[in-house]
C-alpha cells in the first residue's frame, strides 16, 4: 500500500506509525500527473489525521477525512486531465466516474470504511453496489500514500 517508501518503515497492524508525516523525496522532484495527485492525497490525508489528533496520528481515521482526501485527489487529477486531456490512469478515471455518478461517498465507506466511523443517514450502498457492477464490474479500490508517517526527532533544549 505504500508507495515511494522504503521497506524499512515500522509498520504496525498495517498502520505506518509515528507522529509526523513525511512526503517521499520522490515527490519534490517527479512532476508525474498520477503522481503529484496522490502527493495532493497523501498530504490532505495527513493534515486530516493531524487534526483529528489522539495519541498517534498515523492512525487517525474518519469517513471525511478519506472522503476529503479522495475529493482532492480528484480535483489534482481533473486540474491535470484538463492540462493534458490525453494522460490516463485507470483507477484515477474510474474514481472520477464514481464522483460524477455520485456515489464517491458509498465508494468511501464500501471500499475504506472502519469500524469506528459515524455514517451518514443517506448512504445508498445498495444503489453503488448496483452501479458499480453494470458500470465497474472489476474496479479494484487503491490508495497510494507518497510518504511515511515517522517520530520527529526530539530537540534538546
Amino acid at each position: 500500500m505504500l508507495t515511494a517508501c522504503n521497506s524499512e518503515i515500522y509498520v504496525r497492524d498495517g498502520v505506518t506509525d509515528g507522529d509526523t508525516f513525511y512526503l517521499a523525496e520522490r515527490a519534490l522532484t517527479d512532476d508525474g500527473p498520477v503522481l503529484q495527485s496522490w502527493v495532493r492525497y497523501s498530504l490532505t490525508k495527513s493534515t486530516c489525521q493531524l487534526q483529528i489528533g489522539g495519541e498517534n496520528p498515523a492512525r487517525a481515521s474518519s469517513l471525511e477525512c478519506e472522503l476529503s482526501s479522495r475529493r482532492m485527489l480528484l480535483d489534482a487529477w481533473n486540474e491535470r486531465k484538463h492540462e493534458t486531456p490525453d494522460i490516463e490512469d485507470s483507477y484515477l478515471d474510474e474514481l472520477v466516474e464514481v464522483q460524477r455518478a455520485g456515489f464517491l461517498s458509498e465508494y468511501v465507506v464500501r471500499h475504506f470504511r472502519k469500524n469506528h466511523w459515524e455514517l451518514p443517514q443517506d448512504i445508498d450502498g445498495r444503489g453503488y453496489r448496483r452501479w458499480q457492477r453494470h458500470r465497474l464490474p472489476n474496479h479494484k479500490p487503491d490508495m497510494r500514500i507518497i510518504g511515511s508517517w515517522n517520530y520527529a526527532r526530539k530537540v534538546s533544549p
